[in-house]
């Protein structure tokens, strides 16, 4: 456990004192995401962490949103090629050619997925019927890097033509929009989710 403030006990992978770290885990880290937007959001971010630190992604989380037009999946599916190379020379994100790619690949999935279930949220839900899984980790258990629920979500996310979702990824993206929460015991969170 970290304790950047001695009345809040976090998860221990908290940085301790990084103010966007311990924002982004006392705000939304575990929190259950419903809306769409902020589900395309968080699975673009988190394959751009792919082989970087979630801090790196967190500090180009503006420059994202900018680059990739708020996170809107009908406007990221259209982007041209000539688009996806000014992104190149853009230093608000990740410059990784492939990543760009699937972020415009995965827009377009997206949009698939909710013309089948009507929203990506009720496709994503529907794994767990709903309801969070809420693991029980100490706080001297490593967290998992990925499930059988991680590599089934990826093998259909996959199957479905999205990118960057292999199991590891996709189990922290679902850690992220809390369809697993991994809160530790002892995290203040930890009970009220």
């Amino acid at each position: 456990m970290t304790t950047s403030n001695p009345a809040k006990r976090r998860c221990r992978w908290v940085a301790d004192g990084d103010a966007q770290y311990i924002r982004y885990h006392d705000q939304e880290w575990g929190r259950a995401v419903h809306d769409d937007r902020m589900l395309f959001e968080m699975l673009t971010l988190e394959g751009a962490q792919a082989g970087l630190s979630w801090l790196t992604i967190l500090r180009k989380r503006a420059g994202y949103r900018k680059a990739f037009a708020a996170f809107d999946p009908g406007k990221v599916a259209r982007f041209s090629a000539a688009r996806k190379a000014r992104l190149l020379q853009n230093p608000g994100i990740v410059r990784n050619r492939l990543k760009i790619d699937s972020t415009v690949t995965n827009a377009r999935a997206f949009l698939a997925v909710q013309r089948e279930f009507g929203s990506f949220d009720r496709f994503l839900w529907a794994f767990v019927e709903g309801q969070p899984v809420r693991n029980r980790l100490r706080s001297n258990q490593p967290l998992p890097a990925r499930t059988e629920l991680s590599d089934r979500i990826s093998k259909q996310l996959k199957k479905r033509g999205f990118r960057f979702v292999g199991s590891t990824i996709v189990y922290a993206f679902l850690q992220a929009v809390g369809v697993v929460n991994d809160h530790m015991r002892g995290c203040f969170l930890y009970a009220s989710r």
